[in-house]
């Protein structure tokens, strides 16, 4: 295995040179703000009023921020997106104190259907309707069950919309900048469900593996073999690119803090020390890809890069690596000030101060100081995801004011296992990956205690929506992730028992075949 090529250009069919590079490259039609909508109130939604407004929402003259950059048409589509997915599921509770009132009507289960199918889209189970004259309405379970149809739901409708359909072109750049696979992982804090698909703007099938971790502490030896299991089809399959192509694998971490209550709502897995969050994503890259090259050889095919967001903005923070790729925690872009600096710009002068940015960051001195700018793939790689995300920060200038009301943990449920690749929305859910609650425990732990907060505290039970996918080429392979589910949901009631006897933990668990597009099946208790 030849693994000491340093990334270069790669050429390909996809990426011919006449090809603007993705994200870079947006259509001049695309370009111009459009005017301030009122999709909520003139201000955007009611702020906390102990939270201030972000300063870089409007330049000194007072009017509203319009960077150049902005792709103001794909702004408009993930907003509708966002409040379609997130209606859906804040419907729920008011639907169901309507109905809660009704439960003692002769015509009560007519009346709770016609609600239910026409504010939620799907009829409530008529055993628990039934039941409602024997005693009153059992309301945690049917806000259990409620969160769980409304994902199944709105998971088969972003299958049929899927707003994002240029993946292709972003492999395509991804290869030209000298990776074959990106991976990124990031904390499981719900603030950044969004991450890929709406801070980042990466269409989610161009990422090799979007796997979430408490902390953004991701399991090394995990890692490993997935990098193992990319290098084996290139050599196999010469999926996407043949293995002497010179390419490399990215390993990309995030980590999180918040801007308006540092030491409050920060990462929860370190104790809101921002610091501590940056330390240890860093440290678990240089583990990983120590690892590769103690394994392979030394100069293995592996680049890394540190990612910093701000949950309250959605800005990020980019830690530029140096020339011979190593990460310096005081050598970094912050895109809130790149956006302050070049939002009064045209196109090509705010393109140009991102790529100083850059060499801006690549020399610095004292604490940060590397050896030399990174190899032009990761500056080319850096600058489209500065330039992606300044759309995000107008996003939330023009819909939020600039800052999100919720700044905290909103999160409508805690995804188990596999995730749902059709939800990308912040702060929609808490991902806790795992194969078994033992090895997983850290992450749903977090999850608990933030639910607890969310949910238990209000005497609504805790939704968790198991989901594990499977191969359908491999036999057996469904029943087998049927089974896991049914253990990790009797791991799961055994560890916080004292939540499933007072009916405050609602499981629901489905499996899908790894197929793009396939869909959501639903399996019952007890189903083998």
């Amino acid at each position: 295995m030849n693994t000491r090529n340093r990334p270069g250009r790669h050429t390909s069919p996809q990426s011919g040179a006449s090809r603007p590079p993705y994200g870079l490259g947006t259509p001049a039609g695309l370009l111009q703000a459009r005017p301030r909508q009122a999709v909520f109130t003139p201000q955007g939604i009611a702020l906390d009023p102990g939270v201030a407004p972000n300063p870089a929402c409007s330049t000194d003259s007072g009017r509203p921020c319009r960077h150049p950059l902005t792709n103001e048409v794909e702004n408009r589509r993930l907003l509708v997106h966002e409040l379609a997915v997130k209606g859906s599921f804040d419907a729920i509770v008011p639907v169901l104190k309507r109905i809660a009132g009704l439960q003692h009507e002769a015509d009560f289960t007519e009346r709770a259907q016609a609600i239910a199918r026409e504010q939620l889209g799907f009829e409530l189970p008529a055993q628990i309707l039934a039941d409602a004259w024997v005693a009153d309405l059992d309301m945690r379970t049917l806000y259990g069950e409620c969160v769980m149809r409304t994902l199944r739901l709105m998971a088969e409708q972003a299958q049929l919309s899927n707003p994002l359909q240029d993946t292709d072109e972003a492999v395509a750049f991804f290869l030209d900048c000298g990776y074959h696979a990106v991976d990124i992982s990031p904390c499981s804090d719900g603030r950044l469900k969004g991450l890929v698909r709406y801070i980042l703007r990466l269409p989610y099938g161009a990422v090799r593996s979007k796997k979430s971790y408490a902390g953004a502490m991701f399991d090394v030896d995990a890692n490993v073999k997935r990098w193992i299991e990319t290098e084996l089809m290139r050599y196999r399959e010469g999926r996407p690119v043949t293995a002497d192509a010179g390419t490399r694998y990215l390993k990309v971490a995030v980590y999180h803090w918040s801007s308006s209550d540092p030491t409050h709502e920060g990462c929860a897995a370190h104790g809101s020390n921002v610091t501590a969050a940056a330390e240890a994503g860093l440290k678990r890259l240089n583990e990983f890809r120590q690892a590769i090259e103690n394994s392979f050889c030394c100069g293995a095919s592996v680049d890394t890069l540190l990612i910093g967001v701000d949950t309250d903005t959605d800005a990020i923070k980019v830690h530029v690596p140096d020339a011979a790729g190593e990460i310096n925690l005081y050598r970094f872009i912050d895109n809130i000030e790149l956006y302050r600096a070049s939002v009064n710009d045209d196109a090509s002068s705010a393109r140009l101060k991102v790529y100083r940015a850059i060499q801006a960051a690549s020399a610095t001195t004292g604490w940060g100081a590397g050896s030399g700018e990174p190899h032009e793939g990761m500056r080319r790689l850096v600058a489209s995801l500065l330039i992606n995300n300044l759309s995000q920060i107008e996003y939330v200038c023009g819909n939020w004011g600039g800052r999100y009301a919720d700044i905290g943990h909103a999160e409508r449920f805690i995804s188990v296992g596999d995730g749902f690749e059709e939800f990308q929305l912040r702060n929609l859910a808490y991902f806790a990956h795992l194969h078994t609650v033992e090895e997983g425990a850290p992450d749903m732990d977090v999850g608990i205690k933030i639910f607890k907060k969310l949910n238990v505290s209000h005497g609504l039970p805790i939704p968790l929506a198991i989901h594990f996918r499977y191969d359908s080429r491999v036999p057996g392979c469904r029943e087998r992730t049927v089974e896991r589910c049914q253990r990790v949901k009797g791991a799961i009631e055994a560890r916080y028992a004292d939540l499933a006897q007072k009916g405050l933990l609602v499981c629901g668990m489905t499996v899908q075949d790894k197929r793009p597009g396939s869909p959501i099946e639903l399996v019952e208790a007890g189903a083998a």
